[in-house]
């Protein structure tokens, strides 16, 4: 069975508890319609465990397929690097058929942030290193599409669904 091979640190992105006793590990791509479909899946469970559930969010942008894929990971770094991750994370998945540069742009507005800044920063790949550690980590761990999950650092492969994540998850 394929394993979390880069262990989980202060720098990933983290909702939730830092010592949850259950760790979901998510390898997405914010064009990909699979991960569009996982993401109010992946809400549902960690409204479930709550507290008992962290869950990491890694990048894992397919550009060859998914051409706004990696200018949207950049988005989402931009936020980060202002404390609203999240917030633009959860707007990405939300509006995953609006992810031109305008679009992009709006969000970023949306939540406060300067858009001209964002601009400036994506187009220079400012949170390209950032988004190529999450990817090789990825390719490391075995990963070859998205979403891919780890629970508790061993690969899940099973069924997407909320009934067959939350039993996983319980297993563990």
């Amino acid at each position: 069975m394929a394993t979390l091979k880069v262990p989980i640190t202060r720098n990933d992105h983290i909702r939730g508890p830092i010592n949850a006793p259950i760790t979901l590990v998510e390898y997405g791509d914010y064009e990909c319609p699979h991960c569009a479909l996982a993401y109010p899946i992946v809400n549902q469970v960690q409204s479930f465990f709550r507290e008992r559930m962290r869950f990491v969010f890694r990048h894992f942008p397919l550009t060859e397929i998914h051409p706004h894929a990696e200018i949207a990971a950049e988005s989402a770094e931009f936020a980060g690097a202002a404390g609203r991750f999240w917030d633009m994370h959860d707007a990405l998945f939300e509006n995953q058929g609006a992810l031109e540069d305008e679009d992009l742009a709006e969000y970023a507005v949306e939540l406060g942030l300067d858009e001209k800044r964002l601009i400036r920063e994506v187009t220079s790949s400012v949170y390209g290193p950032r988004i190529r550690e999450d990817f090789k980590s990825g390719v490391r761990a075995g990963v070859n599409g998205t979403p891919t999950f780890f629970i508790n650092g061993e690969r899940y492969d099973g069924a997407r669904d909320v009934k067959h994540l939350l039993n996983a998850l319980t297993a563990k």
